[in-house]
């Protein structure tokens, strides 16, 4: 039932509430941004600081709240697909629309190509190791709760959740010597810090409960049309619960702030790698990962981060053709996506 049982499950009302939830999420983002931005002022935060950090970890909410739920479920391989599909709708899509969304090239900087790109790489590299250390050392046999991955199955404990933990504890660190290093330009306003605080959590809030009710509907939807849970997930639903991303960038990219609008992907996505998955299994305690699956999504959000990284790099910018071959290049993983789901190609063997 639409909005847990308060709504008739029906087509119409199913797609009002997704209306609806765009138009809340829209309104939350923008209390998000003002928010960060006047507190930013306040604390001296640097942009790209505000990007990766304040903006990134707000704008990150639904993804968490999507895999405690699904952690507590007892479906956590639900949960890291839709954040993969996620990450990589982030560094494909994301950029593109913040580009298309100005009058000029979205500029760049090399603090986010050598250091925010380069750090989010390491976040990947990080929790494939994780992985990978799940399955040599907490190994699942076949029937015994995993999924189907054999000797490629492992089970992800509360230490090994602790990794991918400690590195984001790094990267907090190096934001915090770069905000040390920052002088803030005078003669802004400053703002009151308890207004913003509060409407940040409102922000927060009002991101949260419609992301929810529109992934709830979506997932109606793709009932009733038939769409298999694997695709639905890997795209509409990664792309909802992206939505919030992609206002903010957008918005920030149109106030001709590309620090933040780029900064806000990537720290969204170091965020939900290193901290939202092991949160998770901290919660449950254990959990099992199929690495024969796990892999393959890990080596194309991999390809699309290198292809960004490369763009952003040449010139220092994002240009209109280079917004237009990312699309592009999400349109080709939306394709692959389909033909694993119909059976064509076989690469995830799960």
């Amino acid at each position: 039932m639409a909005l847990g049982g308060a709504l008739p499950d029906t087509t119409a009302v199913n797609v009002l509430v997704v209306v609806a939830a765009s138009g809340l999420i829209w309104l939350g983002s923008g209390w998000l941004e003002e928010a960060a931005e006047g507190l930013s002022t306040h604390y001296g935060l640097p942009p790209v600081v505000q990007g990766t950090v304040v903006v990134a970890v707000g704008s990150s909410f639904p993804e968490f709240a999507s895999v405690v739920v699904t952690a507590l479920a007892g479906v956590f391989d639900m949960g890291v697909g839709a954040i993969v599909g996620s990450a990589i709708f982030n560094v494909l899509v994301v950029p593109a629309l913040s580009a298309l969304a100005t009058a000029d090239d979205l500029d760049s900087s090399r603090t986010i190509v050598y250091k925010e790109a380069q750090f989010y790489m390491l976040a990947v590299s990080v929790l494939v190791i994780t992985f990978a250390l799940a399955v040599i050392y907490e190994p699942v046999a076949v029937g015994t709760g995993g999924t189907g991955g054999g000797s490629l199955t492992g089970s992800i404990t509360r230490p090994l959740a602790v990794v991918p933990l400690f590195v984001y504890g790094l990267y907090l660190f190096i934001q915090w010597q770069d905000t040390g290093d920052y002088e803030a330009e005078s003669g802004g306003a400053d703002a009151a810090p308890l207004r913003e605080w509060g409407k940040l959590a409102a922000g927060l809030l009002l991101i949260l409960v419609s992301v929810e009710a529109m992934v709830s509907a979506i997932e109606s939807l793709g009932h009733t049309f038939g769409i298999p849970e694997f695709l639905a997930g890997m795209t509409i639903i990664a792309a909802a619960t992206s939505l919030p991303d992609t206002l903010v960038s957008v918005r920030s990219a149109r106030d001709d702030n590309s620090a933040t609008s780029l900064g806000n992907v990537l720290g969204s996505n170091t965020f939900d790698l290193l901290v939202v998955i092991p949160v998770g299994v901290l919660i449950v305690g254990a959990v099992p990962v199929d690495f024969s699956t796990a892999v393959p999504m890990f080596a194309v959000l991999t390809l699309a981060t290198v292809l960004l990284f490369g763009t952003l790099r040449t010139g220092l910018s994002l240009t209109t053709l280079e917004a237009y071959a990312l699309l592009a290049t999400y349109g080709v993983f939306v394709a692959w996506v389909v033909a694993e789901t119909a059976g064509v190609t076989r690469i995830l063997p799960a």
